[in-house]
């Protein structure tokens, strides 16, 4: 009988099937058959050698880095820098969402909108080029800070700034996009609980904290979710076009460690153990942050 529910479930919507074809091909092709290559984790990988590597080494690899000084660096790098993205980049969408949805006039709403939307659609080299632009030593920044009298400073070039300049370019380039989904949310909310929260004499700083701020929450727990499954996963191409020696102190992270050490180096043995471990991570971090959220919201990924 499950056989024959499942052909005919094919029969009737075969077109609706199909549309998940490619998807699936992209997940397998892309995601799934590399996890085959994490095998030279444990093993010794030789350019031109085995594809999955001459030798078993066990877990020396993995020795390896724990006792590198250098990794354990970079990841409190990452973690330091995953934490500031996660404080700051992930709230704010929300809280633009929540201003946008008390804005009466059409056209200004429209207007922020799409000023805050713009950025999402410049690639990070547009991004990163502009960055550059406007505070290096020659740049409008130092421009404004000679006008008044002041010493021109080379923020690119210090590791106390990098983590500043970092997270302000993600704030410009990602929040007027993650309002999108809390903007669909808020449409879901029934308008009779705003009326019976103003019978009640709920002012709108109450009828937000009462009734909106619930009514998004499952939005809420689920990209918080997915965001703390990408804690250690620092974005990879902004830091590389951003970074530089003098900036490696507070800069340098996993994902662009890995690049050194696998790419340029050629020790992709050493670099597939620290992806593993940084996927292992990343995938507790999720796991827990799902049980979190189901014992106290209620609510969770799955």
């Amino acid at each position: 009988m499950r056989r024959r529910t499942w052909r005919s479930a094919l029969r009737r919507d075969w077109q609706l099937y199909s549309l998940a074809v490619l998807p699936l091909l992209f997940f397998v092709v892309f995601r799934y058959l590399p996890m085959a290559g994490n095998v030279i984790a444990f093993r010794r990988f030789r350019p031109g050698g085995d594809l999955f590597g001459d030798t078993w080494v066990g877990l020396r690899y993995f020795r390896m880095f724990w006792q590198d000084p250098t990794f354990w660096h970079v990841f409190t790098n990452t973690l330091v820098l995953g934490g500031l993205t996660l404080l700051f980049v992930f709230p704010l969408p929300i809280v633009l969402a929540l201003l946008l949805n008390e804005v009466r006039t059409r056209w200004l709403k429209r207007f922020v909108q799409t000023v805050s939307y713009l950025p999402h659609f410049l690639s990070i080299v547009v991004v990163a080029g502009i960055v550059f632009q406007l505070l290096a030593l020659d740049g409008v920044v130092n421009a404004g800070l000679r006008a008044v009298g002041a010493d021109a400073v080379p923020f690119l070039q210090r590791p106390g700034w990098f983590r500043t300049i970092y997270i302000s370019s993600e704030v410009w380039q990602t929040v007027g996009w993650g309002t999108i989904l809390y903007l669909a949310a808020l449409t879901t909310i029934d308008h009779e609980l705003y009326e019976a929260a103003r019978i009640d004499g709920a002012s709108r700083w109450r009828q937000t904290w009462h009734v909106t701020l619930p009514g998004i929450r499952p939005t809420m727990v689920t990209l918080l979710i997915l965001n703390v499954g990408t804690f250690l996963s620092v974005g990879f191409e902004k830091v590389l076009l951003l970074y530089n020696p003098l900036t490696f102190p507070t800069a340098d992270v996993i994902s662009t460690y890995l690049y050194r050490v696998g790419v340029v180096s050629g020790s992709f043995s050493y670099a597939a153990a620290i992806g593993l471990f940084e996927s292992v991570i990343g995938l507790t971090l999720v796991l827990t942050a799902n049980f979190v959220s189901k014992r106290t919201v209620g609510a969770g990924l799955w």
